[in-house]
This record gives C-alpha cells, sequence and structure tokens, in this order.
C-alpha cells in the first residue's frame, strides 16, 4: 500500500511519524546472492519503530538536487554511524589512522544534514553521524583519541558513564548520567556554530552536542541502537516527530 501524502508530507496510518534513517551502500552477501547493497543496521529500525515512529531507508544518492524535496516528507531524521568523514570536508589534512574516505556517502549525509537544519527538521545523530552534525556547521573533528579507551576491541562496544549538561535537553531525555555503549577513535574539536556540549566523557571527550536554536537536535556520540531497553532517545526524536507530522 503507499503511504498517503498529507499536506505534503508522508503520514503512516494512524498518523505515525515517518522517520528517514541515512543509509550506506556496502558489499553485502544473502542467499545465493554477493552485489552491492543498501544497508542500515537493523536496530536502527527497530529502534524507531518500537519508539512509535515508521522508519524510511535513504540510500546514497549522487544526485543531490532534490535533498531538501525529500527531507520535506519527513517528520525526522537519523544520521546513523559508520566510518570516518573525509578530513577534507573539514579542512584538514587525513592522520594516517584515518579511513580511507567515502566521498558519496559524506556527500550524501552532509545535504541531508544541512537540508534538515534549515527546515529545523527533528534530527538524532549518532556517533559518525554527531560528527557529521558538527562538520556541516563548521565544526572540525580530532581524528584519533590515542589510547583513549572508547574503542578498544575491533567490532566491540565499550560500557562507558558519561555525565550529562544540567538543564539541557539531554538532561530532560537521560538525567544527570547515564551509561552508554562507545565505539569511537575520533572525536569533535572545533565545536559548530550553534551547537552545545551536553555530555561529556570521564576524560572529557564530548560525548553529545545539541543545538538551542532548533526544535530537536542531539547528537550523541555512543550507539543508542545497541541498546534497545532503553528508548528514550529514539522516543524523544519520535516524539518531536510527531510534532513535526501535525504543523
Amino acid at each position: 500500500m503507499t503511504t498517503p501524502l498529507e499536506r505534503g508530507r508522508l503520514v503512516a496510518p494512524g498518523g505515525v511519524p515517518v522517520i528517514g534513517v541515512s543509509g550506506y551502500r556496502d558489499h553485502a552477501s544473502w542467499s545465493v546472492w554477493s552485489q552491492p547493497a543498501a544497508l542500515v543496521p537493523q536496530s536502527y529500525l527497530d529502534g524507531v519503530v518500537r519508539a512509535g515512529g515508521m522508519p524510511v531507508l535513504l540510500p546514497v544518492q549522487p544526485d543531490r538536487g532534490a535533498v531538501e524535496a525529500l527531507v520535506a516528507l519527513l517528520a525526522g531524521l537519523v544520521l546513523t554511524g559508520g566510518p570516518d568523514i573525509d578530513p577534507a570536508r573539514y579542512g584538514a589534512r587525513p592522520d594516517a589512522r584515518t579511513g580511507p574516505p567515502h566521498q558519496e556517502r559524506d556527500a550524501w549525509e552532509l545535504a541531508l544534514a544541512r537540508a534538515a537544519l534549515a527546515r529545523d527538521l527533528p534530527v538524532l545523530g549518532v556517533c559518525r553521524g554527531m560528527q557529521l552534525l558538527n562538520v556541516a556547521l563548521g565544526g572540525t573533528l580530532e581524528q584519533h583519541l590515542p589510547d583513549s579507551g572508547h574503542q578498544i576491541v575491533p567490532g566491540r562496544f565499550v560500557r562507558r558513564a558519561v555525565r550529562v549538561r544540567p538543564e539541557s535537553r539531554l538532561a530532560g531525555i537521560l538525567g544527570g548520567s547515564a551509561e552508554v555503549s562507545c565505539y569511537h577513535h575520533q572525536a569533535l574539536a572545533r565545536i559548530g556554530a550553534g551547537l552545545l556540549p551536553s555530555a561529556w566523557a570521564d576524560d572529557e571527550v564530548v560525548e553529545a552536542v545539541e543545538s538551542p536554536g532548533h526544535r530537536f537536535v542531539v547528537g550523541v556520540q555512543w550507539h543508542p541502537e545497541t541498546d534497545l531497553n532503553d528508548l528514550r532517545l529514539f522516543e524523544a526524536l519520535v516524539a518531536a516527530g510527531r510534532k513535526e507530522a501535525v504543523v
């Protein structure tokens, strides 16, 4: 069944907010097939669904001319985790420990982020997604955290405690502290225009930012999609998206 349009916006049955989830292109295998595919970890989609939203995958597109029209159809956006952003995007030379660039994904997600910010669409940035928000707003990244304990074993998340800025939007969602799942070797350096750091690890690495100038823009350096027993961030995004869907 085709999802109806209401006031130029996608609306799921029952008025459930439609949340775009940025995807990426990679090689995948299933059944007898092994070929390029548009991918996103299932846990992101499950988080949106369990929080009361309807996720739609936004695969990388080479033509970004219609990104504003696409974003206008959504009630919210999740910018997902993934590989390092090309340092050229924030005016830096690559560190030897920075991963290879993914130019098409960088360009696609930066276009999504900037269109969402311009439209005041609710946004949740996860890990790379938080870094992408920072770059989209003119910030820079620290390309490697030596022996930081934020990424210890390949493919395994590290549980860490973070402290949350009092009276921030994030504090209203999580309270004054939280235990979170980290997997990152980079971090924010210069904070992008309009972003406010709102959580820190015990080594003072910024673990979350938010934009007080937008209705709902929150970026977290950790991975809430890995712990779906705690849906508070997804629920906050979907709640903001529900308000967006009726505007």
